[in-house]
């Protein structure tokens, strides 16, 4: 389970553009915590912190404690608006977290035990194809990470999302199939032989088609 990170923000008095465009000239980003059934409240953040826990990667699925007027709550980020031209964040969106809410949120994958997949040790390549999950858990036990294992894996075989072992309580958002998370596909070299045998065969298979059918057709003219 990912841990409660604790986040530094401000109240704020004055809304609208007008403010805003101050603020940030004070090397501060505006934003508003939402949710819970309460009004929003507007906030600042300091810029510097803000880029630096946007640096990590993982800002958007870390679970904040922040203090509000004395008051203290758990918030998750829902989005952060970036300057068209400098790419510097300009705004972010923080959701409240009641007691036994839940959320959507995207959990990255991470590998392990290739040296322990046939497929890989004979020269064959991870072909990940979903670096994350989106999946609806606790808000208060969001999972750091998912484990996908390799070991035993050959080539051409698959890595499921029923191959994953989910924390209580968590599912994925997609339900109706169990989804692919990584294959191990053949190496380009090998693939590229077995695409040539089978067209040596097919060709092999047409001349001897093509001896029988001209053999009739010689026996009709006589």
């Amino acid at each position: 389970m990912a841990e409660i990170e604790a986040l530094n923000v401000e109240t704020r008095d004055r809304v609208g553009k007008g403010a805003a465009r101050a603020i940030r000239s004070m090397g501060l980003v505006p934003g508003v915590i939402y949710g819970d059934k309460k009004d929003p409240e507007p906030i600042t953040i300091v810029r510097g912190e803000l880029e630096r826990l946007l640096s990590s990667g993982r800002f958007l699925s870390t679970l904040f404690s922040v203090s509000v007027a004395g008051t203290k709550q758990n918030v998750i980020a829902r989005d952060v608006q970036f300057d068209p031209v400098r790419d510097t964040p300009i705004h972010v969106d923080l959701l409240r977290l009641g007691r036994g809410a839940t959320i959507n949120i995207e959990v990255q994958m991470n590998f392990i035990n290739e040296e322990e997949s046939p497929g890989l040790r004979e020269g064959g390549v991870l072909n990940v194809v979903r670096y994350t999950v989106e999946v609806i858990c606790p808000a208060d036990a969001i999972p750091e990470e998912f484990i996908g294992n390799l070991a035993g894996l050959g080539l051409g075989d698959s890595l499921h999302i029923s191959d994953v072992e989910l924390p209580e309580g968590v599912v994925p958002t997609i339900s109706d199939r169990d989804f692919t998370i990584a294959t191990i596909a053949s190496p380009a070299g090998l693939a590229a032989e077995e695409d040539e045998e089978g067209d040596d065969e097919f060709e092999g298979i047409e001349g001897e088609e093509g001896e029988e059918g001209g053999d009739a057709e010689g026996g009709d003219d006589e």
